[in-house]
């Protein structure tokens, strides 16, 4: 079995540190028993991105909220566990509706195998979460219900794009609470209630995770702009190329200044092999991305006013640190 992962960010107390790891070790285990089928090939499909390691993010904030009441509750690590396999679950789908060939640097399921097989396997992942979360509570299971709904319907908002008359912006910002900022609130949410932390305390993890969801996301769309390598995990103009508009490209595609005429052409569409280095340096020095790079400290800002009415442990002092690197990591 491979290694667990390893907590890798600026955590200011070795103990919590230690904790971290511990319980990430345990999340490890009991996620790659709980894909475990009779059938051989559904355990290797189930077992393919898990193998393809992954900083368990989501499972680890869910253990970082758990600090808030009592950290080694029965059903922290299960509840860690539900929320990696959802995120698992919805990567399978992803490669299959934006055909990507890679994933983790390994093939993606859909290239090893077939789209069919990456959806069902997909599908599986989420019927085994609801197994665990069935030993959680009704409360727990509705929340994870809900959280799916939002999942799917930023999907669905993102695919058919904003509707006529609706501000693409705002439209943007929705997508990304929904897509990414849902998993990654419940991931708090569940870590606060499943350890019995204080129902404020709880509403307090939310809405930070949730604003640090956007904040990342919001980071990586700078990221696939201003890098000049693979810093988000994918090659510095990947979007441009796909004709993805993040937010930097839609404060230019409102703009009506005439010096953006060309900018405006190029992001009209994918942009071509060939216009993509001009895109970028173009994009690099347009305000649009100091503009974007603010409502990502917008964003941060929000979570930490949240967090600031935390009980003052080193878990609080972390998600500050974790707020901080967000906003480092953009640039």
């Amino acid at each position: 079995m491979a290694a667990p992962p390893v907590v890798d960010l600026p955590f200011v107390d070795e103990r919590l540190a230690q904790d971290l790891a511990d319980g990430l070790a345990e999340v490890e285990k009991l996620l790659r028993s709980s894909v475990e089928s009779r059938d051989s090939f559904v355990t290797e499909a189930s077992r393919h991105l898990i193998e393809a390691g992954g900083k368990r993010f989501r499972a680890m904030l869910v253990l970082l909220a758990a600090q808030f009441g009592s950290s080694g509750a029965s059903g922290v690590v299960p509840g860690a566990v539900v929320i990696e396999l959802t995120h698992l679950a919805t990567l399978y789908h992803d490669d299959v509706m934006d055909e990507a060939p890679v994933r983790r640097g390994s093939p993606s399921a859909n290239a090893r195998w077939d789209n069919t097989v990456a959806i069902l396997t997909g599908d599986y992942l989420f019927a085994q979460a609801s197994e665990i979360l069935a030993d959680l509570g009704p409360e727990v299971i509705r929340i994870q219900a809900q959280t799916f709904s939002r999942l799917v319907r930023g999907q669905i908002r993102e695919t058919i794009g904003p509707r006529e008359g609706e501000d693409p912006i705002a439209h943007y910002i929705e997508v990304l609470a929904d897509k990414t900022g849902s998993l990654i609130a419940t991931s708090g949410r569940f870590g606060g209630l499943l350890s019995g932390a204080a129902p404020e305390v709880v509403d307090r993890l939310t809405r930070a995770c949730e604003a640090i969801g956007i904040g990342w996301q919001l980071g990586d769309d700078l990221l696939d702009v201003a890098s000049e390598s693979a810093e988000s995990g994918k090659t510095p103009g990947t979007d441009l190329r796909e004709g993805v508009h993040t937010l930097p490209m839609l404060y230019v595609l409102a703009s009506e200044s005439p010096e953006d005429a060309r900018l405006r052409e190029l992001l009209a569409g994918p942009v071509a092999e060939e216009d993509v280095e001009e895109a970028l340096r173009l994009l690099r020095a347009h305000p649009a991305m100091e503009r974007a790079r603010a409502e990502l400290v917008s964003w941060i800002d929000r979570a930490r006013k949240d967090l600031s009415g935390l009980p003052d442990i080193p878990a609080r002092a972390a998600y500050l640190a974790l707020c901080d690197y967000v906003i480092e990591r953009s640039g």
